[in-house]
Protein backbone atom coordinates (compact mmCIF):
# COMPACT_ATOMS: atom_id res chain seq x y z
CA UNK A 1 0.00 0.00 0.00
CA UNK A 2 1.38 3.41 -0.96
CA UNK A 3 1.73 6.14 1.66
CA UNK A 4 2.97 9.71 1.38
CA UNK A 5 6.16 10.73 3.15
CA UNK A 6 7.79 14.11 3.64
CA UNK A 7 11.18 15.07 5.05
CA UNK A 8 11.11 18.46 6.76
CA UNK A 9 13.94 20.50 8.30
CA UNK A 10 12.45 21.98 11.48
CA UNK A 11 13.51 24.99 13.56
CA UNK A 12 15.32 26.57 10.65
CA UNK A 13 14.54 28.78 7.67
CA UNK A 14 17.37 27.28 5.60
CA UNK A 15 17.57 23.90 3.91
CA UNK A 16 20.06 21.52 5.57
CA UNK A 17 19.74 23.34 8.90
CA UNK A 18 17.70 22.58 11.99
CA UNK A 19 16.50 19.06 12.67
CA UNK A 20 15.22 16.78 9.90
CA UNK A 21 12.05 14.80 10.59
CA UNK A 22 10.05 12.44 8.42
CA UNK A 23 6.29 12.92 8.38
CA UNK A 24 3.86 10.23 7.22
CA UNK A 25 0.16 11.13 6.87
CA UNK A 26 -1.85 7.91 7.39
CA UNK A 27 -5.39 8.89 6.51
CA UNK A 28 -7.88 7.77 9.17
CA UNK A 29 -6.12 4.71 10.63
CA UNK A 30 -2.80 3.72 12.17
CA UNK A 31 -0.42 1.18 10.76
CA UNK A 32 0.73 -1.40 13.29
CA UNK A 33 3.28 -0.23 15.82
CA UNK A 34 5.74 -2.75 14.41
CA UNK A 35 5.45 -1.37 10.88
CA UNK A 36 5.73 2.26 12.05
CA UNK A 37 8.85 1.36 14.01
CA UNK A 38 10.36 -0.32 10.95
CA UNK A 39 9.60 2.74 8.81
CA UNK A 40 11.30 4.97 11.39
CA UNK A 41 14.30 2.66 11.46
CA UNK A 42 14.46 2.70 7.66
CA UNK A 43 14.28 6.50 7.63
CA UNK A 44 17.13 6.63 10.18
CA UNK A 45 16.23 10.16 11.29
CA UNK A 46 15.98 11.36 14.88
CA UNK A 47 12.20 11.16 14.57
CA UNK A 48 9.47 10.01 12.23
CA UNK A 49 6.01 11.44 12.93
CA UNK A 50 2.83 9.65 11.90
CA UNK A 51 -0.54 11.35 12.06
CA UNK A 52 -4.14 10.42 11.33
CA UNK A 53 -7.36 12.40 11.05
CA UNK A 54 -10.39 10.59 12.38
CA UNK A 55 -13.81 11.98 13.36
CA UNK A 56 -12.50 15.47 12.63
CA UNK A 57 -9.55 15.18 15.05
CA UNK A 58 -5.82 14.73 14.47
CA UNK A 59 -3.69 12.27 16.44
CA UNK A 60 0.10 12.05 16.29
CA UNK A 61 2.77 9.51 17.27
CA UNK A 62 6.56 9.75 17.12
CA UNK A 63 9.25 7.10 16.60
CA UNK A 64 13.04 7.26 16.78
CA UNK A 65 14.94 4.55 14.89
CA UNK A 66 14.75 2.45 18.07
CA UNK A 67 11.63 3.35 20.03
CA UNK A 68 8.31 5.18 20.21
CA UNK A 69 8.50 8.32 22.38
CA UNK A 70 5.82 10.29 24.24
CA UNK A 71 6.73 13.75 22.95
CA UNK A 72 8.78 15.25 20.14
CA UNK A 73 8.87 18.95 19.37
CA UNK A 74 10.63 19.19 16.04
CA UNK A 75 8.61 16.36 14.46
CA UNK A 76 5.38 17.97 15.70
CA UNK A 77 6.44 21.25 14.11
CA UNK A 78 7.30 19.30 10.93
CA UNK A 79 3.90 17.58 10.90
CA UNK A 80 2.13 20.91 11.37
CA UNK A 81 4.19 22.40 8.52
CA UNK A 82 3.10 19.53 6.26
CA UNK A 83 -0.55 20.18 7.11
CA UNK A 84 -0.35 23.96 6.83
CA UNK A 85 1.80 24.16 3.69
CA UNK A 86 1.57 20.86 1.78
CA UNK A 87 -1.64 19.00 2.64
CA UNK A 88 -4.23 21.74 2.17
CA UNK A 89 -5.14 22.41 5.80
CA UNK A 90 -6.47 25.98 5.77
CA UNK A 91 -7.03 26.73 9.45
CA UNK A 92 -4.39 28.56 11.53
CA UNK A 93 -4.52 26.15 14.45
CA UNK A 94 -4.18 22.38 14.82
CA UNK A 95 -4.89 20.28 17.90
CA UNK A 96 -2.99 16.98 18.00
CA UNK A 97 -4.08 14.22 20.39
CA UNK A 98 -0.98 12.46 21.73
CA UNK A 99 0.47 10.42 24.56
CA UNK A 100 1.36 13.78 26.16
CA UNK A 101 -2.20 15.10 25.97
CA UNK A 102 -3.63 17.65 23.56
CA UNK A 103 -0.96 19.69 21.76
CA UNK A 104 -1.98 22.95 20.11
CA UNK A 105 0.08 24.18 17.15
CA UNK A 106 -0.60 27.58 15.57
CA UNK A 107 0.60 29.44 12.50
CA UNK A 108 1.20 33.15 13.03
CA UNK A 109 3.50 35.85 11.66
CA UNK A 110 5.44 33.38 9.55
CA UNK A 111 6.22 31.07 12.46
CA UNK A 112 4.81 27.77 13.69
CA UNK A 113 4.24 27.74 17.45
CA UNK A 114 4.02 24.66 19.67
CA UNK A 115 2.15 24.87 22.97
CA UNK A 116 3.49 22.11 25.25
CA UNK A 117 3.19 21.22 28.95
CA UNK A 118 6.23 22.17 31.03
CA UNK A 119 8.55 19.58 32.50
CA UNK A 120 8.87 19.45 36.29
CA UNK A 121 12.50 19.41 37.37
CA UNK A 122 14.28 18.79 40.66
CA UNK A 123 17.90 19.49 41.57
CA UNK A 124 19.88 16.32 42.33
CA UNK A 125 23.29 15.35 43.67
CA UNK A 126 26.19 15.06 41.21
CA UNK A 127 27.13 11.39 41.57
CA UNK A 128 30.03 9.63 39.84
CA UNK A 129 27.93 7.98 37.12
CA UNK A 130 26.45 11.32 36.07
CA UNK A 131 29.83 13.07 36.08
CA UNK A 132 31.27 10.44 33.71
CA UNK A 133 29.02 11.72 30.92
CA UNK A 134 31.19 14.75 30.05
CA UNK A 135 34.77 15.95 30.40
CA UNK A 136 33.72 19.10 32.30
CA UNK A 137 31.89 19.12 35.63
CA UNK A 138 28.58 21.00 35.55
CA UNK A 139 27.57 23.63 38.09
CA UNK A 140 24.29 21.83 38.79
CA UNK A 141 22.30 18.81 37.62
CA UNK A 142 18.51 18.59 37.45
CA UNK A 143 16.23 15.63 36.74
CA UNK A 144 13.06 16.04 34.72
CA UNK A 145 10.38 13.58 33.72
CA UNK A 146 12.49 11.92 31.02
CA UNK A 147 15.89 13.68 30.87
CA UNK A 148 18.73 15.02 32.98
CA UNK A 149 19.71 18.67 32.55
CA UNK A 150 23.28 19.82 33.24
CA UNK A 151 23.96 23.52 33.87
CA UNK A 152 27.35 24.85 32.76
CA UNK A 153 29.15 28.16 33.22
CA UNK A 154 29.30 29.48 29.68
CA UNK A 155 28.49 28.99 26.00
CA UNK A 156 32.07 28.05 25.12
CA UNK A 157 31.84 24.98 27.35
CA UNK A 158 28.64 23.86 25.63
CA UNK A 159 30.24 24.33 22.21
CA UNK A 160 33.47 22.45 22.97
CA UNK A 161 32.46 19.83 25.55
CA UNK A 162 33.43 16.20 24.95
CA UNK A 163 30.59 13.77 25.60
CA UNK A 164 30.89 10.14 26.73
CA UNK A 165 28.08 8.42 24.84
CA UNK A 166 28.66 5.08 26.56
CA UNK A 167 28.22 6.67 29.99
CA UNK A 168 25.16 8.64 28.83
CA UNK A 169 23.55 5.46 27.48
CA UNK A 170 23.84 3.79 30.90
CA UNK A 171 21.99 6.38 32.97
CA UNK A 172 18.28 5.95 33.67
CA UNK A 173 16.88 8.63 31.35
CA UNK A 174 15.90 9.24 27.76
CA UNK A 175 18.92 11.52 27.42
CA UNK A 176 20.93 14.45 28.73
CA UNK A 177 20.44 18.16 28.03
CA UNK A 178 23.41 20.49 28.56
CA UNK A 179 22.88 24.24 28.74
CA UNK A 180 24.40 27.60 29.62
CA UNK A 181 23.63 31.28 29.42
CA UNK A 182 24.50 32.69 26.00
CA UNK A 183 26.54 35.71 25.00
CA UNK A 184 24.38 36.44 21.94
CA UNK A 185 20.91 35.02 22.71
CA UNK A 186 19.38 34.06 26.06
CA UNK A 187 20.58 30.48 26.38
CA UNK A 188 22.17 27.67 24.38
CA UNK A 189 21.88 23.91 24.67
CA UNK A 190 22.79 20.52 23.22
CA UNK A 191 21.05 17.16 23.65
CA UNK A 192 22.40 13.60 23.68
CA UNK A 193 20.21 10.45 23.68
CA UNK A 194 22.19 7.38 22.55
CA UNK A 195 19.84 5.04 24.44
CA UNK A 196 17.08 5.76 21.90
CA UNK A 197 19.38 5.83 18.88
CA UNK A 198 20.26 9.56 18.81
CA UNK A 199 23.92 10.29 19.55
CA UNK A 200 23.30 14.04 19.36
CA UNK A 201 19.98 15.54 18.34
CA UNK A 202 20.29 18.60 16.09
CA UNK A 203 17.33 20.48 17.66
CA UNK A 204 15.10 19.15 20.44
CA UNK A 205 11.78 20.87 20.97
CA UNK A 206 10.76 18.60 23.86
CA UNK A 207 14.00 19.41 25.74
CA UNK A 208 12.89 23.04 25.79
CA UNK A 209 9.95 22.09 28.01
CA UNK A 210 12.71 21.52 30.59
CA UNK A 211 14.96 24.41 29.55
CA UNK A 212 12.38 27.20 29.38
CA UNK A 213 11.12 26.94 33.00
CA UNK A 214 14.73 26.89 34.26
CA UNK A 215 15.88 29.90 32.25
CA UNK A 216 12.67 31.81 32.98
CA UNK A 217 13.60 31.68 36.66
CA UNK A 218 17.35 32.18 36.16
CA UNK A 219 17.04 35.18 33.83
CA UNK A 220 13.67 36.52 35.02
CA UNK A 221 12.47 36.67 31.40
CA UNK A 222 9.18 35.32 30.10
CA UNK A 223 10.20 35.49 26.42
CA UNK A 224 13.50 33.85 25.52
CA UNK A 225 15.60 33.28 22.41
CA UNK A 226 17.48 29.99 22.26
CA UNK A 227 19.99 28.29 19.99
CA UNK A 228 20.75 24.58 20.03
CA UNK A 229 24.45 24.34 19.24
CA UNK A 230 24.53 21.18 17.14
CA UNK A 231 26.41 21.10 13.86
CA UNK A 232 23.18 21.97 12.00
CA UNK A 233 22.03 24.51 14.64
CA UNK A 234 18.45 25.31 15.54
CA UNK A 235 16.78 28.60 16.43
CA UNK A 236 13.83 28.70 18.84
CA UNK A 237 11.66 31.52 20.13
CA UNK A 238 10.38 30.53 23.56
CA UNK A 239 7.80 31.79 26.03
CA UNK A 240 7.03 30.66 29.57
CA UNK A 241 3.29 30.41 30.36
CA UNK A 242 3.19 29.00 33.91
CA UNK A 243 2.25 25.33 33.36
CA UNK A 244 2.78 25.52 29.58
CA UNK A 245 5.48 26.78 27.23
CA UNK A 246 5.38 28.04 23.67
CA UNK A 247 8.17 27.10 21.28
CA UNK A 248 8.21 28.77 17.85
CA UNK A 249 10.27 28.25 14.73
CA UNK A 250 10.39 27.89 10.97
CA UNK A 251 10.53 24.82 8.74
CA UNK A 252 11.41 23.98 5.14
CA UNK A 253 10.63 20.95 2.98
CA UNK A 254 13.58 18.92 1.75
CA UNK A 255 11.77 15.98 0.16
CA UNK A 256 8.39 14.44 -0.57
CA UNK A 257 7.63 11.04 -1.99
CA UNK A 258 5.85 7.71 -1.66
CA UNK A 259 6.64 4.66 0.46
CA UNK A 260 5.18 1.23 -0.31
CA UNK A 261 4.43 -0.79 2.83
Amino acid sequence: MERKIYQIDAFTDKLFGGNPAAVCPLGDGWLSGEIMQKIANENNLAETAFYIKKNGEFSIRWFTPKAEVDLCGHATLAAAFVLFELEGYFENSIVFNSNSGKLVVTKKDGLITLNFPIDRIVKIQKDDDLLLCFDIEPIEIYKGNTDYMYIFENENQIQNIKENLMAISKIKARGVIITAKSETVDFVSRFFAPKIGISEDPVTGSAHTTLIPYWYKALQKQKLIAVQLSERKGYLICEYLNDRVEISGNAVCFMHGIIDV
